[in-house]
C-alpha cells in the first residue's frame, strides 16, 4: 500500500511500504477513505516530537471501512464505516477506567502516527478497536466526520472544558488555526458573553468571525490592550493557548483576569517562561493537556443534530495520493489560507458530485 512515511526532521515522502495486518485480538484493520494532516504533524516534521522514528507513518485522524478485526474485536465489523479516534484506549488501566484515555498505561494513548504506524495511508491497524472506533451514521459525511477525530475533541476538552467556560464569560482564543477555530465554535454551546480571536493571518481572523468571534485582533498589533479595553481593564476569564509557542503563551497570561483560567491547548517544542513573579498572586488556574476523546460520541450527537460547523473549517480537499501537495499547502497556511485539508477519493467525489 502507498502511505505517507517520516524519514527525520524535515524529510518524508509518499511511498509503498507493507499492508497491515492483525496483531492483537483486539485490533481492527480500516481501509482509509478520508483523512488529514494536523498541526502536530507538522511538529513532528520539524523535529519536535522526538518520540516519533524514522520509518513511521504519520497521521492520527480518519474515516474509512473497516475490513478487518481480531478475535476479541465486538463492537464493529467488516463492512462498517466508522471514525477512527486520534487516542486508543486499553480500557483496563487505570486511567482508562477515569476516562483519561490519553493517558492509557495499557499501551494506547497517542500512538497512532506518533509510537506506531497512523492513518496517512490506505490501510490502518487500530489496537483496542472496540474503544478507538466510533460506528459512524449515514446522515454525518466523512468530510464533517473526519474533524471529530482530533481538532473538535482537543478544543472542547482541552481548551473549552479545561477552561470552564462560563454563560457570560470573556473568553479570548490565541491562535485561530483549526484547533482555535474549533474552540471557538465549541465555546459557543456555553453562552459566553465575548469571544476574541487573536492570530497572525487576517484570512484566519476572518474565519474566526465567521464561527462566532466577537472581536479580532492581529497578534501584533498589542492585543493585551483590546482585551483590557473591552473588559474595564480586568482581563479576560478565559484564554486559551492554540499556537504552542512560548510567546504566545506569556501572552495568554498576560490576559487573563484574577481568578481566571488559562487552557493551553498547543503542542510545545521549546521552554515557556512562566512569570510566577507577576502570577502568583492573581489566583489563576493554569491547564495542560492531551485529548481523552471521551466527548467525541457527544460531540458527534451534535454533529448529527446539525449542532457544529465542522465543514466550515475546511479549505482544501485532495485525493490520498496528493499527500505531499497537501502537506505543502497546509505548512504555508499564511500564504494559501489553509484552516483544514482533507484528503479522501470516496469525500472528494461526493463533493465534486454535488458541488456540480
Amino acid at each position: 500500500m502507498k502511505a505517507f512515511v517520516y524519514h527525520g526532521p524535515g524529510q518524508s515522502s509518499w511511498e509503498d511500504v507493507p499492508d497491515p495486518g492483525i496483531e492483537d485480538a483486539g485490533d481492527a484493520v480500516v481501509r482509509v477513505d478520508t483523512t488529514t494532516i494536523c498541526g502536530t504533524d507538522l511538529h513532528i516534521l520539524k523535529g519536535d516530537v522526538p518520540e516519533v522514528a524514522p520509518g513511521t507513518v504519520l497521521g492520527h485522524e480518519a474515516v474509512g471501512e473497516v475490513v478487518k478485526v481480531g478475535s476479541g474485536v465486538r463492537t464493529v465489523r467488516p463492512g462498517d464505516r466508522v471514525l477512527v479516534s486520534c487516542i486508543s484506549a486499553c480500557g483496563r488501566c487505570r486511567f482508562c477506567r477515569e476516562g483519561s484515555y490519553g493517558q492509557c498505561l495499557g499501551g494506547g494513548g497517542w500512538i497512532l502516527g506518533h509510537l506506531i504506524n497512523g492513518t496517512q495511508a490506505e490501510y490502518v491497524r487500530v489496537p483496542f478497536a472496540d474503544l478507538s472506533l466510533h460506528p459512524l451514521p449515514r446522515a454525518v459525511n466523512s468530510q464533517d466526520a473526519v474533524l471529530l477525530a482530533d481538532i473538535f475533541p482537543t478544543a472542547y476538552e482541552v481548551g473549552v472544558l479545561n477552561g470552564q467556560v462560563r454563560p457570560g464569560d470573556t473568553v479570548v482564543v490565541v491562535g485561530a488555526g483549526p484547533i482555535g477555530l474549533a474552540a471557538i465554535a465549541t465555546a459557543r454551546l456555553f453562552s459566553p458573553g465575548r469571544i476574541i480571536a487573536v492570530d497572525l493571518a487576517p484570512t484566519r481572523l476572518e474565519a474566526a468571525k465567521e464561527l462566532g468571534a466577537d472581536a479580532v485582533a492581529h497578534a501584533a498589533e498589542e492585543p493585551d490592550r483590546l482585551v483590557a479595553d473591552l473588559t474595564e481593564g480586568l482581563g479576560a476569564d478565559v484564554v486559551m493557548e492554540a499556537v504552542g509557542v512560548p510567546e504566545t503563551f506569556e501572552m495568554c497570561t498576560r490576559m487573563v483576569r484574577p481568578g481566571g483560567h488559562v487552557a493551553n491547548i498547543g503542542v510545545h517544542g521549546r521552554p515557556a517562561t512562566l512569570h510566577l513573579e507577576d502570577l502568583w498572586i492573581k489566583n489563576l488556574t493554569i491547564t495542560t493537556g492531551l485529548v481523552d476523546t471521551y466527548s467525541t460520541p457527544t460531540l458527534l450527537r451534535m454533529l448529527t443534530a446539525g449542532r457544529l460547523p465542522a465543514s466550515s473549517l475546511v479549505t482544501h480537499t485532495f485525493e490520498l495520493d496528493g499527500m505531499e501537495e497537501a502537506y505543502d499547502v497546509f505548512s504555508r497556511a499564511a500564504d494559501t489560507g489553509a484552516l483544514k485539508v482533507v484528503l479522501g477519493g470516496k469525500h472528494h467525489d461526493e463533493v465534486t458530485l454535488r458541488d456540480a
